[in-house]
């Protein structure tokens, strides 16, 4: 299996994916951190996948996405953002719109 397969394999078992340094605990950069905590906060189910433990993975999921940057989340396969886009899209409360149209489970 190459990586986008196992790329495209993780996306499709999980509801909501986040490639991110570090692990959702102990988030390895402010950005990942920063879509962790978010996350967390809204009480999201989440899969934490640490992109620093595999460099295939790392270098894999930008061109599986065509996003230059670490982390990148994706709700029920479809793949929402970076750090900036998840922040705003929470402040702008686009983010809590597009879970409940998802029918992911979150705190209100």
């Amino acid at each position: 299996m190459n990586i986008n397969e196992k790329i495209q394999e993780t996306i499709s078992k999980n509801d909501v994916v986040l490639f991110l340094k570090g692990t959702p605990d102990v988030p390895q950069c402010g950005f990942s951190m920063a879509v962790c905590n978010v996350l967390k906060h809204l009480e999201v189910p989440f899969d934490g996948i640490n992109v620093l433990e595999d460099e295939e993975l790392r270098n894999g999921i930008k061109t599986f996405s065509d996003w230059p940057t670490i982390p990148q989340l994706y709700i029920k396969g479809e793949f929402v953002g970076g750090c900036d886009i998840i922040k705003e899209m929470f402040e702008k409360k686009e983010l809590q719109k597009l879970l409940e149209d998802k029918k992911i489970t979150f705190k209100k």
